[in-house]
């Protein structure tokens, strides 16, 4: 089987693979390369014990499925009908030599193997395909079109805020339950459980009434010893106590309280209003190229320095209750650190689940964790965009992200987009400035 000429030659890189085993099928009709290197770099990934470690054992499973007897090396066809090739090349090819000012490094045989591909195959255009910014701009000063993987970015900017905040309305409204969205001056539906601050009025969009509803959630409620400081924190509040709305997104910088506000409301409706049977509490784990398996203990000894924001959180709760939160949760089964590469499989029925720092998981580990929501549970992530620390995520293509904008017109879901830092005016300048 030939190599088949089609529109583009796309070169991956790693991090794509990484982030998205399946972007291998959705490149259409076009040939994808995949550099001897990059295999070379995947086969040393899969024999980690994190996330990445499966994805590259993800992207090997696909590989070998894709062989079927057929050689990578002279291309497969796909059934999208584009093809794949797996390409090899000696750096001193006598087609193409590889350039005295390329190193060794693999970024810079990525390049050589788009260099090449430009010279021995000039009826098509060549690109590379990377997450990697600085790799980008190296192939634009050698003339080599680059790309970011685009499939599951979102535009950051377009995400809803989840709350429409009027201080000083023009329009005086009479008094009733419900009220439409143009009798407020809006000119158009907004997506469902929006909230909105009309003067006084604290409301939410009711979808299939169409009308604004009052919350029952003011200034002055008071959440397992918590007021709300803004109507943000209001709006927030609502939605994370709410069991009709079983998924809560809380998008903002630090300091706004969106995990606070979380465990706040989880133990209220856990302990005092009885709605749910557990608070199961986990985060992704970025631990520098090692799991928790090399931490000595067991699952909550080990998860500990990764969860430390919320045992200190926890703490903030139970002061002045007599209590040791750990202890007292513990103890009445009422808590349970989960690990998120050990929820594949499970389900969860009526639990109030937290996912903490939900900007380093990726699309399809989001959706991992959703479909694991068994009956009456209810799941909130919380995170900041901007502060991520897995390698092969930025702020349009993380899974907090991609989850809150998937899920904006539907009325199973609330995001609240957190602005205002409550923690002290040092913690919210530092947060603006640095």
């Amino acid at each position: 089987m030939g190599w088949l000429v089609l529109v583009k030659n796309y070169i991956l890189d790693t991090n794509v693979l990484i982030h998205d085993p399946n972007c291998i099928f959705k490149f259409e009709d076009n040939n994808l390369i995949i550099p001897f290197p990059v295999i070379e770099e995947i086969d040393k990934l899969k024999t980690r014990s994190d996330k990445v470690a499966k994805s590259a054992r993800d992207v090997a499973r696909i590989l070998d499925s894709l062989r079927d007897g057929m050689p990578l090396q002279k291309g497969v066809k796909l059934q999208n009908g584009g093809t794949l090739k797996i390409l090899a090349i000696e750096k001193n090819d006598p087609k193409y030599k590889m350039p005295s000012y390329l190193g060794e490094s693999k970024d810079n045989f990525i390049l050589y193997y788009a260099l090449y591909l430009k010279e021995v195959d000039k009826n098509f255009k060549t690109i590379i395909v990377s997450k990697d910014l600085n790799l980008r701009i190296k192939a634009d000063a050698l003339g080599i079109e680059s790309q970011d993987y685009l499939s599951d970015k979102i535009d950051i900017e377009l995400l809803p805020d989840g709350y429409i905040i009027i201080d000083n309305p023009t329009k005086h409204l009479e008094i009733k339950d419900t009220y439409t969205y143009s009798e407020l001056g809006l000119n158009e539906e907004p997506y469902p459980n929006t909230y909105l601050k009309y003067g006084e009025k604290l409301l939410r969009y009711n979808k299939k009434k169409q009308a604004f509803e009052k919350i029952q959630m003011t200034f002055n409620s008071v959440i397992f010893g918590i007021t709300p400081r803004s109507a943000e924190q209001v709006f927030a509040l609502d939605a994370l106590l709410d069991p009709d709305i079983p998924f809560v997104t809380l998008v903002g910088i630090a300091g706004t309280g969106k995990t606070l506000l979380a465990l706040a409301a989880g133990l209220y409706n856990i302990l005092e209003n009885k709605v749910y049977d557990r608070l199961l509490v986990s985060k992704p784990v970025i631990p520098m190229g090692k799991d928790i398996g090399y931490i000595p203990g067991g699952i909550e000894e080990k998860m500990r320095p990764w969860l430390q924001s919320i045992y200190d959180n926890l703490d903030f709760l139970f002061k002045g209750k007599g209590k040791k939160p750990d202890e007292y949760l513990t103890k009445r089964d009422l808590l349970e650190i989960e690990v998120l590469s050990y929820i594949r499989g499970r389900t969860i029925p009526n639990q109030y689940m937290i996912v903490d720092e939900a900007q380093n998981l990726t699309p399809s580990e989001v959706k991992t964790i959703l479909t694991r929501a068994g009956e009456g549970t209810k799941i909130v992530f919380t995170g900041d965009p901007y502060q991520i620390d897995n390698l092969y995520l930025d702020s349009s293509s993380n899974g907090l992200v991609y989850a809150a904008s998937k899920f904006k017109g539907i009325d199973l879901a609330a995001n609240i987009t957190m602005k205002k830092g409550e923690r002290s005016e040092l913690a919210t300048i530092s947060a603006e400035i640095l």
